[in-house]
C-alpha cells in the first residue's frame, strides 16, 4: 500500500508541476499577466471573465481547453487519492471519513469547475454569459475551500505524528 501510495504521490506531484512551471505560466504570458480561472480563489466577476478571455484570444483558449484541462483531468482524482489515504495513516473514524470525503468533494468540485471552465472558454468573450461565469466561478471557490481545508488538515495531522513520534522517541 505504501508503495502504492508514492507511486501516485509521484504522479500527482509531476502532474503539478507540469501545471505550475508549464501551463499556467504560458497562459499567463497569453492573457497579459492575468491569473487563470483555476487559481482565482475567490472567485471571478463577469467582468473578470469576459476581460480574461478576451486577453486570453483563441490561441489561448485553445490551450488552457487542449493542454492544461489535460493536465487537470489526473490532478484532482491524484490528489483525492494522496489525501484520503493520507487521512487513513493520520486520523481515526468518524475524522478520517469526514476528512476523505472533503478530499473527494474539492476532486469533484475541480472537475465541475473545469467543465463550467470549459463551457466559458468555447464560448468566448462575447458569448459568455453571467450564469456561466457564475458557476464557474462557484465551482473556483468550492474547490478552493475544500483543497484549502483538506491541505490545512493533512499538515496538522502530519505535525501531530512527527510530534508523538518525538514525544515516544524521547520516552523510550
Amino acid at each position: 500500500m505504501r508503495r502504492l501510495f508514492w507511486i501516485i504521490f509521484g504522479l500527482m506531484l509531476v502532474d503539478y508541476l507540469a501545471m505550475v512551471l508549464w501551463s499556467f505560466p504560458h497562459l499567463a504570458k497569453a492573457s497579459d499577466g492575468l491569473m487563470p480561472f483555476d487559481l482565482r480563489p475567490l472567485g471571478y466577476s463577469l467582468e473578470d471573465g469576459r476581460t480574461y478571455l478576451a486577453a486570453l484570444g483563441a490561441a489561448g483558449r485553445n490551450y488552457y481547453l487542449n493542454v492544461q484541462h489535460k493536465l487537470d483531468t489526473a490532478f484532482p482524482a491524484l490528489e483525492a487519492v494522496v489525501f484520503v489515504v493520507a487521512f487513513r495513516w493520520l486520523y481515526r473514524p468518524p475524522l478520517r471519513h469526514f476528512l476523505a470525503a472533503l478530499a473527494v468533494l474539492g476532486a469533484a468540485f475541480d472537475y465541475l469547475e473545469n467543465a463550467a471552465v470549459a463551457e466559458m472558454l468555447q464560448a468566448g468573450s462575447q458569448q459568455v454569459t453571467a450564469a456561466m461565469v457564475a458557476a464557474a466561478s462557484r465551482w473556483t471557490v468550492l474547490k478552493s475551500a475544500a483543497v484549502t481545508l483538506a491541505m490545512l488538515a493533512l499538515l496538522i495531522g502530519l505535525a501531530r505524528a512527527i510530534l508523538q513520534k518525538r514525544r515516544a522517541q524521547n520516552d523510550g
